[in-house]
């Protein structure tokens, strides 16, 4: 029996199989069973988001905010739409929202330091990408992405670094 937890499984395996046309109908299945599921929606959005839907992906993830606005991925996700859409003022405003929500997001730290990276404000983009470091060390986009600001500041050394710590990953 499909049950909303199981439609929500399957919906989040085909997106993450880069098929979410196929999982959209999933989740408003599952969403017709249970309403007020906040995650639901999240993953209802993040589909919609990698077909490009950005107002439809904005929708679900406000109707996600509305139940639970402490879901710092719903909030991030928003920066990210906001950043592909080049309105950077309100993707910083996200990314500050998520961050608020929950301040361990390795991931909204890093999409906050892309955000300042692709303004040159190098400085504030290689202290975002020191705190998802701090949080994730591993992290292999906050790596990739604090060696290309240390180049950009002249920090070769700690750039070298970086690049050291990626060699080790393997990728």
């Amino acid at each position: 029996m499909e049950t909303p937890a199981s439609l929500n499984d399957s919906g989040i395996a085909l997106t993450e199989a880069n098929r979410p046309y196929e999982a959209i109908p999933i989740f408003q299945k599952a969403l017709l069973m249970e309403p007020e599921n906040p995650l639901l929606w999240l993953n209802l959005g993040i589909a919609q988001q990698k077909t490009g839907e950005y107002e439809e992906a904005l929708l679900s993830y406000q109707k996600a905010l509305r139940i639970d606005d402490s879901l710092s991925d719903a909030w991030g996700s928003m920066g990210l739409i906001y950043y592909e859409l080049k309105q950077f003022d309100s993707a910083e405003e996200y990314y500050r929202m998520a961050l608020e929500k929950d301040p361990d997001s390795h991931k909204a730290w890093n999409n906050l330091g892309v955000l300042y990276f692709s303004g040159g404000k190098y400085e504030q983009a290689r202290r975002c990408f020191e705190e998802a470091l701090a949080i994730f060390p591993f992290f292999y986009d906050a790596l990739f992405n604090a060696r290309d600001t240390c180049r950009e500041l002249s920090d070769f050394v700690a750039a070298a670094e970086f690049e050291r710590l990626l060699s080790q990953l393997g990728q």
